[in-house]
């Protein structure tokens, strides 16, 4: 398997290849946007369709992913590949893994009363689609980056974040399920050059049967730049309902911070001036003043030493 085996860019499924700016619109974002934007939304629709299996969804991730360009345009202007960052933001989108959480936004994907009816495929372009859709995300994006774009092996790798080893595997796996479900393919008995020739055929062709209106490029920059204001509005919002906490935190607290009263330890009191009285049975040691008939003065609570005789 070639690292550059790269198809022909004809047909519908690849994006549309960049067209030379004006010169009098090099310094005018709007214009280079919107030329980015109207030569790259449609196929790259047509792509996420085969990669999600759901029209509505594959829409609404390329217009989030111009969003984003949109709103970062100076970033995405000085990339190399310009259409290819939208196509990673609308892939990220679309394969998103908290979809899977939640399944009831799959309702969403119902025909609405009165939209037209989807054209009616083939039946060997819905095993196809059915089967390319039984892959897992990560097989299906290398599958359809490397066959159906035409990127390279190396290309692949770094789009899908893997090293090129694992995109090829990823690949040959891919490739080794369809040629097991769809044997009308071909597939076991083609060279991987020759696999990859075919699935690109085919999946242009399914791309293809599903044409798609995409969205004009004023429209998009109007949305993003409307979501963008949504976005600031709900960042204060958020702030100003945390500051409204804290200042009512800070009202029903009391005044000032009381640490818990300490122990009152009673200090030793002043040494007795009287005579210390010793306990019953028990004589004080005093040297000569016991001898004498003196008595020495103890302080309160000290411990006499018996007499043991």
């Amino acid at each position: 398997m070639s690292e550059h085996d790269r198809r022909p860019s004809d047909l519908p499924i690849p994006d549309a290849p960049s067209t030379t700016p004006d010169p009098t619109a090099l310094d005018c974002p709007t214009a280079d946007f919107d030329a980015l934007c109207e030569a790259h939304a449609g196929p790259l629709i047509q792509q996420a369709v085969l990669l999600t299996g759901r029209a509505r969804l594959a829409r609404r991730a390329v217009e989030r992913a111009f969003h984003a360009a949109w709103q970062r345009w100076p970033e995405v202007a000085a990339d190399p590949d310009p259409p290819g960052w939208v196509r990673a933001a609308a892939y990220d989108y679309a394969l998103a893994p908290w979809r899977a959480l939640f399944p009831r936004l799959r309702t969403a994907e119902r025909p609405r009363p009165h939209a037209p009816a989807p054209p009616s495929a083939r039946p060997q372009d819905r095993a196809l689609l059915a089967a390319v859709l039984a892959l897992p995300a990560p097989y299906r994006r290398a599958l359809l980056l490397h066959d159906g774009v035409g990127l390279g092996l190396h290309a692949t790798a770094v789009e899908v974040e893997a090293s090129t080893p694992a995109a090829t595997g990823r690949l040959t796996h891919a490739r080794g399920r369809l040629a097991e479900q769809l044997p009308e393919l071909g597939l076991r008995e083609l060279p991987p050059d020759r696999q990859g020739a075919v699935l690109h055929a085919r999946l242009a062709a399914l791309a293809a049967s599903r044409p798609v209106a995409p969205p004009a490029a004023r429209e998009v920059r109007a949305g993003a730049e409307r979501r963008a204001r949504l976005t600031t509005r709900a960042g204060f919002g958020a702030t100003g309902l945390l500051a409204a906490t804290a200042l009512a935190v800070s009202l029903g607290a009391p005044d000032g911070h009381r640490p818990p009263p300490r122990p009152v330890v009673a200090a030793p009191s002043a040494p007795s001036a009287g005579p210390a009285v010793p306990a019953a049975g028990h004589q004080v040691r005093t040297g000569a003043r016991h001898r004498s008939g003196a008595r020495r003065a103890l302080p309160r609570g000290a411990r006499l030493t018996p007499d043991v005789r």
